[in-house]
């Protein structure tokens, strides 16, 4: 973990030394050192973006492959393990992660775990970790935001109402964005495909799980560990908003919306969109098509003596002599 401590004390210091020397917020104050962890939110979740992208990709994947898996599991539902073996080719094929999901997550805390111990250790003991002294860690574990120590926990208030309350504040926020986020996904970004079998066991999973777990241990989390999460989950928020709005996955709510919002602005400007430049070439295909068929001509209609005649097998104009 010192590599990472040094990474994130670091990147904190210097938001501090910026926001204090070039901004003049005070030093001291719980404004400064809460901005700090603000800012080495934003860093972190900025490096992150090439993994946000890899799980978006792999997501839609998933998403795009389930009838194939659902075909593997009528197929092969007796045999598990060739089942296993089918699932992990079709993975394999069409280069799906089904763990991309969770990357970001998971190398976040590494970083999560490392701002903890910085900020329990600076706040028991005021020493510092990485590039932070013992100076700054004592004016750290002195910081107050609204007259709350930032160090402080939810079950270490010690009877502080101002902090029972904020930690809470924020614990509720972390868990409502966690479970927002994952909602936002399910609800825009999922075709009706996807909405059952394994993947979307796991989606729901995550879901609901996800929230609770931060919820429990969120109340033995430091404030400044809560403004980084929340501010993270803020960011994955806004950035996977973004991503449904402008790069759907096909055949999903969200991407029918943006061909609804892409036609009233293609429209204005007196043009078609490309679906709908798609629509009309193959209307006129299928127009030419049914032109260069040959028509069907109809049998004509025989006099009724011709009917009789041939059905008795006899010419008429025979019978008359």
């Amino acid at each position: 973990m010192t590599p990472l401590y040094y990474l994130v004390s670091f990147i904190m210091v210097l938001f501090h030394r910026l926001l204090t020397d070039v901004m003049g917020l005070d030093p001291d104050g719980g404004l400064s050192w809460t901005l700090a962890i603000v800012g080495l939110t934003l860093v972190i979740r900025t490096l992150l973006i090439p993994l946000f992208v890899k799980q978006i990709k792999s997501s839609r994947n998933m998403q795009l492959i389930q009838p194939r898996v659902k075909e593997l599991q009528k197929k092969y539902g007796h045999d598990k393990e060739r089942l296993a073996q089918e699932t992990m080719k079709l993975y394999r094929d069409t280069g799906t992660n089904p763990f991309a999901s969770c990357l970001p997550i998971l190398l976040q805390m590494p970083i999560f775990f490392a701002l903890f111990r910085m900020i329990d250790q600076a706040a028991r003991h005021h020493r510092g970790k990485g590039v932070l002294t013992d100076a700054q860690a004592t004016q750290f574990q002195e910081a107050e935001l609204l007259g709350v120590p930032i160090s402080q926990t939810f079950i270490g208030a010690g009877g502080q109402i101002g902090v029972m309350v904020m930690a809470a504040v924020l614990v509720l926020a972390m868990t409502a964005t966690t479970f927002l986020t994952q909602r936002q996904l399910m609800s825009k970004n999922m075709p009706p495909d996807a909405l059952t079998g394994p993947y979307a066991r796991q989606q729901k999973m995550l879901l609901y799980v996800l929230p609770l777990v931060f919820a429990v241990g969120g109340v033995a989390f430091p404030i400044g560990v809560l403004v980084y999460w929340t501010t993270s989950n803020l960011w994955t928020m806004c950035q996977q908003f973004y991503v449904i709005r402008n790069n759907p996955a096909p055949n999903t709510a969200a991407a029918a919306a943006k061909e609804a919002r892409d036609r009233v602005k293609a429209h204005k400007k007196g043009k078609k969109t490309p679906a709908e430049l798609a629509e009309e070439e193959e209307r006129l295909k299928a127009e030419e098509e049914a032109a260069s068929k040959p028509a069907r001509q109809q049998p004509k209609k025989q006099p009724r003596a011709a009917r009789k005649g041939g059905k008795s097998g006899k010419n008429p104009q025979n019978r008359k002599k």
